[in-house]
């Protein structure tokens, strides 16, 4: 796997844009590692896992972020999913595209909390997709690994 999970210096505090990689959705969610918090953004859709990029443009132009951070599929037991190969390429083409550096963080049961927190919340996203909040998720841990380095 060609992706570093943090940078090499931690010390400095950074504004992330994090992306739940998927090949039919592709949730977002942007925060900062001051307070460690994240927001989901929104939720993009892609074709065979190739998403508009001028849609992932326009978010980095708006969100401006310091890096980006995607989340690994790996399996449950930690072995290669079959999408993360896909996962990593995607952060690659960010990368390569908008020179920006991009970090990966495990993501393994951020989408079965992501449910679990939509089930627990009364309102408004119960039918709606997940990979927003699953995007936070990944984001907030990332930012727990991130502080911890420092």
């Amino acid at each position: 796997m060609a992706i570093d999970l943090l940078p090499n210096d931690c010390s400095n505090p950074v504004a992330a844009l994090a992306f739940d990689y998927g090949t039919q959705r592709i949730g977002v969610a942007f925060g900062q590692s001051i307070s460690a918090s994240a927001k989901s953004v929104t939720v993009l859709k892609a074709k065979d896992g190739i998403p508009d990029w001028d849609q992932i443009e326009k978010l980095l132009e708006e969100w401006k972020p310091d890096c980006c951070v995607v989340g690994l599929p790996y399996n449950l037991d930690g072995s290669e999913s079959e999408l993360l190969m896909r996962a990593v390429k995607f952060a690659n083409r960010i990368d390569g595209r908008f020179n920006i550096r991009c970090y990966g963080m495990d993501e393994r049961l951020s989408s079965k909390a992501a449910i679990e927190q939509v089930m627990e919340d009364e309102g408004s996203k119960k039918k709606t997709a997940i990979d927003d909040i699953a995007a936070q998720i990944i984001l907030e841990n990332w930012f727990t690994e991130y502080n911890t380095q420092v």
